[in-house]
């Protein structure tokens, strides 16, 4: 297959520019100026980029990350952010993490509607710069946050039910009562009688808070339940995002499920907003967008059409959104019958799966629908208002995370409502019931039993969604009169694909972040050139199964399947742990540091899709398993095993840095305490074979996929100085130095560990207890940035005689160990190992045995053909290709095999 061509998006551009602040690491209090200051020698600038062609456009901002080698550039540095043609724009930028010489690791930046029209920017350290001419500003009282953009002016309200009280623009309110509804429907209509019934909860707030304040960008949270009556469930948290001199915010949406899965189906979720209507009828417009630049483009009155014509002129003006003469200029044979041409106040756009939406209007309710179009793929995004004046609102991910909804209502009325249904209530209810009843697995043994045939682990009571998350995202406008079609078209792309900056992938490669274990693409010699063919046909093959299987809907979408049938020519989705990957083997990773090294904008949105996904819907962030993850299985919570290797800081880590993300912050967060999850649940329970009881001070803690997982979320909240920040340092080193200071280090495989002390208790006997999959979930990447991160030889000794000895003959680990590792699987991914220790250690017998482990053990093989073998009816249900032997495990491996060894032994 020939290579993908990978468009270069940078470069060098000229220095100096605009103002640079700082504010807390976690994003939150004010950001401060920071002192001007001459750029030292190792402060170079960095080279950003959009990810896409077009620029900012109708977007509001941008914000990015970017990491600077260590000992670089000092915490107190400010940053400039110049055009290529030395213009200066303004920038607002603060710490995400630092080196621990105190030194900036990762900085974020962002920029408002000032950095539109340019496509490539340089961001200097160290340099004065140029304020923004329109500030963000922030008050507060009470009961109220006021955030005024300079040409927006939002009030946000700190408790009951109305999130957002008003948004104005030049005086004239455009928005109020911006809400969240939820519908409950608390049984299911299985058969064909339908006795459903329908409550609705409203969101209330119980705190909000200002997380940052401008002067370029100012972030509102607002955390709170829906109520009804004395029952409030269903907890959200919503981020509102506001750039300086935009006239349009962005919102961040999360909900956390907390019902009974027998008895709390959400019949619709949404966020609602009333839009004052102010104009004559024939001077409102409703415009909705369809597939592509599709619009439907109509006016609540419409004088369009009709028997007798009003004038050219003015009917071209209504089609444009443009204030009409005044009737009495028209044909008054039209003028004075205008009472008679209906007005049509309501419009539904549903989408109620990933290939079509349909489009309906009617004039008012009490009256019957009529068809107004349909297609197939709807950019979520619609205006209502006048020429005075009206609200554009958007939802990201409309079709991709279907069943989604949007609604006009009263449009002929003195106020218009619009509703963003993140699940529509067109759909049938969200069904989060546990898919199976267990087949008479009521023992462990039994358990085991049918883990050997399905491949997922049941057990009863475990397939709950009690604490799963989902996230969203909404764009809205103000705008001062109805917008032309070309801006409408911009907007609507900015909800579809929101504008973002990055950094070159030379840049990222230079800081030597994430481990250092990427190295820009070459294809300089046949070799290589192989690989990387290889690694984009594995990409474009899974990004053609997402489309083809329909890897789409509101819990689904971001996920891949784990495994293939070829005798179905169908993914095993309804085969047990065959099913959805959950993360299994670490695809987040590979599909990260593929951007890392590429800065391909497809790489990225896949990956982004899959860590919004895996992050939220894949891990428990309430009840007794909050911290712990869900492997793989036909329902995303379906299977008992329970664990770190999931819910791991590993995998969102890149997502953070690279875009500042806080609600990806917030799940890293969460997980400082996650070792306490290790008294309520023992991950390898069903197969101990010695009496185990959960102790305090004597928890079985696993070396691999348990303490990578924790040393992930310890040395995100270290390195960001949160909170926990001492208390993850601490516990990172200490257990660091209890690793080590095993009889046999890693291949001790685990340890009784402390909460209180977080140490592992030294054994007094040498154990050989490896798996295969212990460094497959993120420990590799762990161990290469804790070694290059803190100066600890005997840490760094037991990890690279871990890494220099899994792969080696059972003789060799005999000779080492007193004891073979016994029988191993996985030695292509384990190959990274080899060639991580070769790059310590200057072995280039490890460097060879490393390509060898590649090219000539378990995984992908130059011998195999990367060809498509067509499918078609009556085979499968929808034309497309398959690979019989491609499965994600060996994907995720061979792609960071591949990519680490090229960066280390290339």
């Amino acid at each position: 297959m020939s290579p993908i061509p990978r468009r270069s998006l940078f470069k060098a551009a000229a220095a100096v520019g605009a103002a640079a602040q700082f504010s807390w690491a976690l994003g939150q209090g004010t950001a401060q100026a920071a002192p001007g200051a001459e750029a030292q020698a190792g402060d170079a600038p960095v080279r950003v980029g959009w990810l896409e062609d077009g620029g900012l456009g109708a977007a509001p901002g941008s914000t990015f990350g970017v990491p600077w080698p260590k000992g670089a550039v000092p915490a107190d540095r400010g940053f400039a952010l110049a055009t290529e043609d030395g213009e200066e724009v303004p920038v607002q930028s603060w710490a995400t993490a630092y080196w621990p010489d105190g030194s900036l690791k990762w900085t974020a930046h962002a920029v408002g509607p000032a950095a539109a029209g340019a496509e490539k920017f340089t961001l200097t350290p160290g340099a004065g710069g140029t304020a923004p001419t329109q500030r963000v500003a922030v008050t507060e009282t009470d009961r109220r946050i006021t955030v005024d953009t300079g040409t927006i002016k939002a009030v946000v309200s700190k408790d009951g039910g109305k999130l957002v009280e008003s948004v104005t623009r030049g005086g004239a309110k455009i928005a109020t009562d911006g809400r969240l509804v939820l519908l409950r429907q608390s049984d299911l209509d299985d058969g064909d009688q339908g006795n459903a019934k329908w409550e609705r909860f409203d969101g209330e707030i119980e705190r909000a808070v200002v997380e940052q304040r401008g002067p370029v960008r100012a972030v509102v949270r607002i955390d709170g339940k829906h109520r009804k009556g004395s029952r409030r469930w269903l907890p959200f948290s919503v981020r509102l995002y506001f750039y300086a001199g935009a006239e349009s915010f962005r919102m961040v949406h999360t909900i956390t499920y907390d019902g009974d899965q027998n008895k709390d189906f959400v019949r619709g979720l949404g966020v609602r907003f009333t839009v004052p209507m102010r104009d004559a009828a024939y001077d409102r417009h409703v415009r909705i967008a369809g597939e592509g630049e599709g619009f439907l483009t109509e006016a609540v009155q419409g004088i369009t059409g009709l028997r007798r014509d009003p004038g050219a002129a003015v009917r071209a003006a209504q089609v444009k959104g443009e204030k009409l003469p005044d009737p009495s200029t028209w044909d008054q044979r039209v003028t004075t019958r205008l009472p008679y041409v209906p007005t049509w106040g309501d419009y539904t756009l549903s989408q109620l799966s990933a290939d079509g939406f349909t489009l309906r209007k009617r004039t008012k309710p009490g009256h019957g629908w009529i068809p107004a179009g349909g297609g197939r793929r709807a950019n979520g995004f619609a205006y209502v208002g006048g020429v005075s004046g009206g609200f554009s609102f958007g939802l990201r991910d409309f079709w991709e995370k279907h069943p989604a909804q949007l609604d006009i209502r009263g449009a002929a009325g003195d106020a218009a409502e619009v509703t963003l249904w993140l699940w529509s209530p067109e759909a049938q209810p969200m069904d989060l019931r546990f898919y199976h009843d267990g087949l008479g697995q009521d023992t462990y043994p039994e358990q085991i039993e049918g883990l050997n045939i399905t491949y997922e682990d049941y057990e009863p009571g475990f397939g709950t969604p009690y604490g799963i998350a989902r996230t969203s995202e909404l764009m809205f406008w103000a705008n001062a009169a109805t917008p032309a079609a070309d801006a409408l078209v911009a907007q609507a792309r900015a909800v579809r694909t929101p504008p973002q900056l990055a950094a070159a992938p030379e840049d990222l490669v230079r800081a030597k972040v994430f481990g250092g274990l990427f190295a820009p693409v070459d294809r300089s010699t046949p070799a290589k050139a192989a690989i990387e063919d290889q690694l984009d046909f594995l990409f474009t093959y899974y990004k053609d199964q997402v489309e083809q299987r329909r890897w789409y809907g509101f819990w689904d979408y971001g996920d891949i399947m784990h495994t293939y049938d070829e005798d179905r020519h169908q993914w095993r989705y309804d085969v047990g742990g065959y099913a959805w990957d959950n993360s299994e083997l670490s695809p987040d990773l590979w599909l990260w540091y593929a951007y890392l090294r590429s800065g391909r904008a497809d790489i990225f949105r896949f990956a982004e899709a899959m860590t919004r996904h895996t992050g939220e819907v894949d891990v428990y962030h309430l009840g007794q398993w909050a911290g712990l993850g869900t492997r793989h299985g036909v329902q995303h919570f379906a299977d008992s095993a329970k664990q770190q290797r999931i819910s791991t800081a590993v995998y969102r880590r890149p997502y953070y840095f690279l875009t500042a993300d806080e609600r990806v912050g917030d799940l890293m967060h969460d997980l400082v305490d996650s070792d306490e999850t290790f008294l309520v649940l023992d991950p390898i329970r069903k197969i101990r074979t010695e009496p185990y009881e959960p102790d305090r001070h004597a928890l079985s803690i696993g070396f691999g996929t348990d303490w990578s997982g924790l040393a992930a979320a310890w040395l995100t909240e270290w390195e960001r100085r949160g909170p926990k920040a001492a208390k993850a340092e601490a516990r990172l080193r200490s257990t660091m130095e209890t690793i080590a200071a095993q009889p046999n280090g890693f291949v001790q495989g685990t340890g009784l560990y402390d909460l209180d002390t977080g140490r592992f208790a030294v054994a007094t006997e040498p154990v050989v207890g490896v798996s295969h999959l212990s460094a497959m979930f993120g420990l590799v990447e762990m161990c290469a940035e804790l070694i290059d991160l803190i100066d600890m030889p005997a840490f760094k000794e037991a990890w690279l005689d871990y890494c220099r000895y899994f792969n080696a003959t059972k003789t060799e680990q005999a000779a080492r160990y007193g004891k073979n590792f016994g029988s191993l699987i996985l030695f292509q991914g384990h190959s990274r190992q080899d060639a991580y220790a070769a790059a310590q250690l200057g072995d280039d017998a490890l460097a060879a045995r490393a390509w060898r482990k590649f090219y000539d053990s378990d995984g992908y093989t130059k011998a195999m053909k990367w060809e498509k073998t067509p499918l078609k009816g009556p085979q499968v249900l929808e034309p497309g290709y398959e690979h019989l032997w491609i499965s994600t495990n060996t994907t995720a491996l061979f792609g960071l095999a591949a990519i680490q060894n090229l960066a280390l032994v290339g």
